[in-house]
């Protein structure tokens, strides 16, 4: 594993351009990070990924959502969930290796498709923290929220990852009748609430990282398909892309999962001198096998309905990127390539 180190070069950004093949031969190359992510796990399903993960040497593995699947308002049964998990031994050999970071979804939240109004968010909160092993002292156990950020240092560059809590504030989500959508579109609600929207415009306007890496548990990009998503919520979802916008970081990537499949959701914005990737790995241990098709017009390749997980490869000398879906066996199933804003020094 490479040594995360505590040093932190600054870098101006200035081009781009990307790539996208599929189930290619990932080119031999040195990578100055690795990091691993994915999402839908069932704690008591064969969990056949963890092997295929280690073998890329990440530097950090992000749990995206739905960490165990827990929909119960038995804290007691939700501990015995996680401590199962904790147990699984290819996930305990990950966790003895390298960091891991993360966000919950609505299982591991403990009620599907849960917002705000589940009454049992502050016990489940706890618990989701004591899985992540987070210390009694840090500043989210006396806060409403998962919301947090990591600084990753190296000789090279660094990468900021802020994981987002899509859950806890989120307004109630209204049931539509219109075939092929689950949910309403909620104008005025909110999926972060008004203090994590003021802690996230404070992130990303003070950073310096190289990359920036947002975790959302929903899509952000791709707003059609009338499950959860950020759609749901159009006026957030304008605020979050605007914000991202106008912010002076750098590079920003957004990972996202829930969805049972794995794709690549890209927008082009005049504000931006570089794509916007949504980067969706979705299940780690079930996947939706009978996909058939579902609208999404910012998709860059195709979708993947195989297990699967995500890599992000970063070439932080060259400001490149290589997202990898990868599945059992370690098998690549997809790739995209972004070069970022050249650095000048």
């Amino acid at each position: 594993m490479k040594l995360i180190l505590r040093i932190l070069p600054l870098f101006i950004l200035l081009s781009c351009g990307t790539i996208t093949e599929t189930a290619t031969k990932s080119p031999e190359q040195k990578y100055d990070f690795v990091l691993a992510f994915g999402s839908c796990n069932k704690q008591e399903a064969p969990q056949p990924l963890w092997e295929p993960i280690m073998k890329n040497q990440p530097d950090v593995f992000m749990w995206g959502g739905d960490n165990i699947y827990a929909d119960t308002p038995d804290m007691q049964l939700m501990q015995e969930y996680y401590q199962i998990q904790h147990n699984v031994p290819g996930y305990k050999r990950l966790t003895n290796s390298i960091p891991v970071y993360g966000t919950w979804d609505d299982h591991d939240y403990g009620v599907n498709d849960g917002g705000k109004e589940w009454e049992f968010k502050e016990e489940s909160q706890q618990l989701f923290l004591d899985f992540m092993g987070v210390s009694e002292d840090d500043p989210r156990r006396g806060r409403e929220g998962v919301y947090h950020s990591e600084l990753l240092e190296t000789p090279k560059g660094n990468i900021k990852l802020i994981i987002l809590d899509t859950r806890y504030f989120r307004d109630e989500l209204k049931p539509d009748a219109v075939p092929g959508k689950r949910y309403k579109e909620n104008s005025k609600g909110t999926i972060l609430g008004e203090q994590q929207w003021q802690w996230l415009e404070e992130e990303l306007h003070t950073s310096a990282a190289t990359f920036n890496i947002i975790l959302s548990s929903i899509q952000v990009i791709s707003e059609e398909h009338g499950f959860e998503t950020w759609g749901n919520f159009p006026a957030e979802r304008k605020r979050l892309i605007k914000l991202i916008e106008n912010s002076s970081a750098k590079n920003i990537i957004i990972l996202s999962g829930d969805r049972h499949i794995s794709e690549f959701s890209e927008m082009k914005r005049d504000r931006l001198n570089y794509p916007l990737v949504d980067f969706t790995s979705s299940g780690l241990t079930h996947s939706y096998t009978s996909f058939s098709g579902e609208p999404n017009r910012n998709r860059i390749g195709e979708v993947v309905s195989d297990l699967s997980f995500g890599l992000l490869k970063f070439d932080l000398k060259n400001n490149k990127m290589l997202m990898e879906m990868r599945g059992e066996k370690n098998r690549l199933l997809q790739q995209h390539k972004v070069e970022y804003p050249h650095i000048k020094h």
